[in-house]
């Protein structure tokens, strides 16, 4: 049972997924958005390419817990993508997850040019890790 890890954002889509047991998350690639029916259709190949069951898409909440206009349009998108791809989709808290990217990446000297090609996929391997680590402990 393998997940995988959504960052949803204006221009690209981090995705990242877990190994086999479930217990760690890998940055995978970063899709450049186009059109809505493209940017499925590749997260479609790469549920199908590493057998995929279930999808965590970050959901961008403001500091005091509310939903605002970005996080809206995560939802939407997380409701979209499990009605094409007929499997469940869960919404996880991401705030400060880019944050905390950008910091590790920071901190292990990577370049700028560098740091803004991965930081997607690394946001989106910290929501995953979070969501495993959320549901291991239960």
């Amino acid at each position: 049972m393998r997940l995988m890890g959504l960052d949803y954002g204006d221009k690209t889509i981090g995705v990242a997924v877990s190994d086999e047991l479930g217990w760690t998350a890998q940055g995978l690639e970063v899709i450049r958005r186009t059109t809505e029916e493209r940017d499925v259709s590749r997260l479609r190949e790469l549920a199908e390419q590493y057998g995929v069951t279930e999808i965590v898409v970050g959901l961008p909440k403001n500091m005091n817990n509310t939903i605002g206009p970005r996080g809206e349009i995560c939802m939407a998108f997380a409701q979209s993508l499990q009605e094409i791809l007929q499997m469940p989709v869960h919404l996880w808290d991401e705030r400060l997850t880019t944050v905390s990217a950008q910091r590790t990446l920071l901190e292990a000297d990577v370049s700028r040019k560098k740091r803004k090609q991965v930081i997607d996929k690394m946001a989106a391997a910290l929501i995953l890790q979070n969501y495993m680590d959320s549901k291991s402990k239960r």
